[in-house]
């Protein structure tokens, strides 16, 4: 897994590098969030807000729609084959689970999936006009191709009665795919159904914090360098846990790596060209 221990003294020697060298050099500039565009320190932490208090309502993959959920999930907002790449229905009924996943298959994704009332995307090659400015991680996004998400993936850490699980972003609701107030501020959901529930929740949730539907929990987004293994880590080809090449802040820090790289040959070069 890369992680920020990983990663912190080499960009500590580089930027030092870097620092002296260009005391002596003064054409080449120090890395800003200001010179960096899309290469912004993605090692800075971000401190995300908590949701507290927030109605959670569960939900699976594929639930069929009911006069409250009207919008079946055998699709997600991001996963038009969603229920096939599961592996199956994700039966919520207890008898039908073991150890926080079904017991008729092995699921194909991470069983701890949630959903918020947000998406990025208008369609695949569009992003809401708002999205880069409310998105907090959206420098470090790993595709930056229009109509790419930049939401999918992303971690939570739910609370609930002092129980703490973690569970990934897959797909948008309740209700509503526009409340980026909400999501990403310190607003109380627009939504007003089901006692204004602002999060969904899948089985494997539920049971691990000994939830019911419309129970009230705190939430926050946590990035995945800072998530201990539990059973979150244990099963799915979008797990991080199990390929740490679906980090969603890999790329970013590669890349921020390699532009510091590319930043102390230079200030090398110019010393050298001086001498």
């Amino acid at each position: 897994m890369l992680t920020l221990f990983k990663y912190l003294p080499l960009v500590t020697i580089f930027m030092i590098g870097a620092t002296t060298l260009l005391a002596q050099t003064p054409r080449v500039s120090t890395p800003t969030s200001a010179n960096l565009g899309n290469l912004a320190n993605p090692f800075a932490v971000i401190r995300y807000p908590w949701h507290k208090n927030i109605t959670a309502t569960v939900f699976w993959i594929g639930e069929k729609p009911t006069p409250n959920n009207p919008t079946p999930n055998h699709a997600s907002s991001w996963d038009t084959k969603w229920q096939l790449n599961y592996g199956g229905f994700d039966n919520p009924n207890k008898e039908a689970r073991m150890g926080y996943r079904p017991k008729s298959f092995t699921p194909g994704l991470n069983p701890f999936y949630i959903a918020l009332p947000y998406n990025d995307c208008i369609n695949h090659s569009t992003y809401k006009p708002e999205a880069s400015k409310v998105v907090p991680w959206w420098h470090r996004r790993a595709d930056k191709r229009p109509g790419k998400t930049s939401l999918k993936g992303r971690w939570l850490q739910i609370v609930y009665k002092g129980k703490i699980c973690y569970a990934q972003w897959e797909d948008c609701g309740p209700f509503t795919t526009n409340d980026y107030q909400y999501v990403f501020g310190n607003t109380q959901p627009r939504n007003t159904k089901n006692n204004s529930a602002g999060l969904d929740v899948s089985p494997a949730v539920r049971d691990y914090l000994s939830m019911t539907s419309n129970a009230k929990v705190h939430w926050r987004f946590i990035d995945f360098s800072n998530i201990p293994r539990g059973p979150w880590s244990y099963y799915g080809k979008n797990n991080p846990f199990l390929n740490p090449l679906l980090d969603p802040d890999r790329k970013a820090k590669q890349e921020y790596m390699d532009y510091l790289r590319k930043l102390r040959d230079r200030a090398y070069q110019q010393r050298n060209s001086r001498r």
